[in-house]
Order: C-alpha cells, then structure tokens, then sequence
C-alpha cells in the first residue's frame, strides 16, 4: 500500500491554502502522455513544496483522467490552482514550454485529490532525506514500512488534530482513527461535485446517455436522487445528459424506468408547452450503459427519481 510525495507548485498551493475549506483539487500536469498509476483509490498524495524541503499537506487519490482542457476548468474551477481560465491556459502553456492556440482545447492529466488537506507552516513536515534532489515529479512510499509509515504517522497525527477539517469524509476519518489504533488502510474518498462531472463524463465516453449527443459543451452529469434529497456525489448515481434534457430529469418531466432502463416522458410537456415532439421521440429509449460498471445506475435511485415522476403524472 503507497504514499505518493508530488513535488507540487508553491502558488497551486497557496491558493488551496488560503481557502477556509477545499472539497476537491485537480492536481493537473500539462500533459496527457504519462499516465499516473502510483497510488490505488484511497492513496495518500503528499504535496512536496517546490524549492522547499518540506510537505504542506496532501489529499486522497480518487481518480486519473485524462481531460481536455475546458472540462477540467467547468468542472474544477480554482480547484485547478488558477483563478480564471486564462490563467490556467498559461500556466499550463508554460509548463508545456510550447503556446496554446486561442482555439485550442488540450488533453491535460488529471490526478483527482479528494478530502484535502493543508498544514499551517509550523506543521509542514520535513522532507525525507531520500528524497533527491533530482527528482523531477515524486516518489513512491511504502506506507507499511520504513520512511513510508513514517509519514503516514506524521501526516495521520496532524489530521487528528487539525481544526480545520470540520466535516471530515470518509478516508480523512480513517487516517484520524488509524493514528491512534494502528495500520494504515484504504478507504475511498468523498468525491466532490468536479469529480463526480469529470468521473461521470468519462464513464459514458462523452455521450449523453439517452440522445448519445457528443457535443460536450451541453453534456452535463446529472444527480438520479438530488444530492438536496442525500443523493450522493456516487457514479451510481449519475447520468451523462444532455442539458436540455437535464433540466427536464431535475424536474421531473422525463424519468428512468428502474427495472427495464427505458427513458419515459411526462405527459405534462404537452399539456404545459403545446410541444414536445423531439422528446416523445425518445420515450421507451433504452439508456446506453457506461464502461465501468461502478457507474451503473442504481435501481434504488432510479426508483427514488420514478416514484416522483408517477406522482407529477397522477397530480
């Protein structure tokens, strides 16, 4: 089980940092090409200080996507570590050493840190000496033995204590509890809002689930139960639509059929709107499956969100 110590920009940092509280971040590199396979869901991500030798803090690893540039700023915002797009455009075109068109929309890599956290100055933990300094990206701990556990222990005590983690999730609770009872172990993180939209984007192949549309501009991912309702930000509880049939989904004028997956449409679009053509067009299509079956749509939300369509249609 690996720790994973990122050299990481000082000014990505700060403006984490500087925020009372950071649900999600995208730890970013300007390219696609490499890949990230360090950690499992749940790994710990330590952020090694640039020009500094000392770790600020980390977060807990959900997922590495590749994404084009526009989806990791609708999705993440600031969390990218960028105020505006244009910001984060040069950033990324100087670490790129070469310039971005004013049209164009690259493949980024996104390593998609959940839960994160960020020590005060007086509690940065000192790098170890093993790590080099020609190092150029990071280095892999085992968090079982030797330098590893050490800084999982550093890392753990500090969580236990930190006042500003105030509604900690899951991974964050199990690394506080473990400081006091022993070994690590791997817990999955709770996935923010960006991370369910980048997660549920992919897991769909950029399609829209009902129309199959491609256009990613409109695609949206949508909550089967609202996260209002206690819907989660859970892959089983999303759908890749398209935005116009998004917000008809939130409101409840087309549904999910939950045993057979088939797309039903109210009645209440032609009584209202004297309309609806293109959408009576879609009803009984069966949905398209996404790739990773963690994903899935679950029965039980697709039931939650049925129930209240029933009742619209016998109001």
């Amino acid at each position: 089980m690996n720790l994973w110590v990122g050299i990481t920009d000082y000014d990505w940092y700060s403006l984490h940092a500087s925020k009372d509280s950071v649900e999600e971040v995208n730890f970013w590199r300007p390219s696609a090409r490499l890949g990230f396979r360090a950690l499992q869901p749940g790994g710990l991500f330590l952020f090694k200080l640039r020009s500094r030798k000392f770790i600020g803090g980390g977060g807990f690893f959900a997922k590495y996507l590749p994404l084009p540039l526009s989806l990791a700023w609708n999705a993440f915002g600031e969390g990218n570590g960028a105020k505006t797009l244009n910001e984060l455009r040069r950033l990324i075109a100087r670490n790129r050493h070469d310039p971005i068109g004013p049209t164009e929309n690259p493949l980024i890599g996104c390593i998609l840190l959940e839960e994160p956290f960020f020590f005060g100055e007086t509690d940065w933990i000192p790098l170890p000496d093993d790590f080099k300094p020609g190092i150029q990206m990071g280095k892999t701990y085992d968090m079982n033995t030797g330098t590893g556990r050490h800084l999982w222990k550093q890392v753990a005590e500090r969580l236990a204590v930190m006042r500003s983690v105030s509604a900690p999730g899951p991974a964050t609770v199990a690394t506080q509890e473990q400081a006091r009872f022993g070994n690590p172990i791997l817990v999955a993180p709770r996935l923010g809002q960006g991370t369910f939209r980048a997660l549920i984007t992919d897991a769909y192949d950029y399609r829209c689930a009902v129309s199959l549309e491609r256009t990613l501009p409109v695609l949206q991912a949508a909550h089967i139960r609202p996260y209002s309702d206690g819907g989660a930000h859970e892959l089983s509880n999303g759908l890749l639509l398209r935005s116009d049939l998004h917000t008809l989904f939130d409101q409840h004028y087309i549904s999910v059929e939950p045993n057979k997956k088939t797309l039903a449409v109210s009645k209440r679009i032609r009584e209202e709107f004297e309309n609806g053509r293109d959408y009576y067009a879609l009803h009984d299509r069966l949905l398209s499956q996404p790739h990773d079956v963690l994903a899935l749509p679950s029965t039980d939300n697709l039931r939650f969100h049925f129930e209240r369509f029933r009742e619209l249609e016998r109001a």
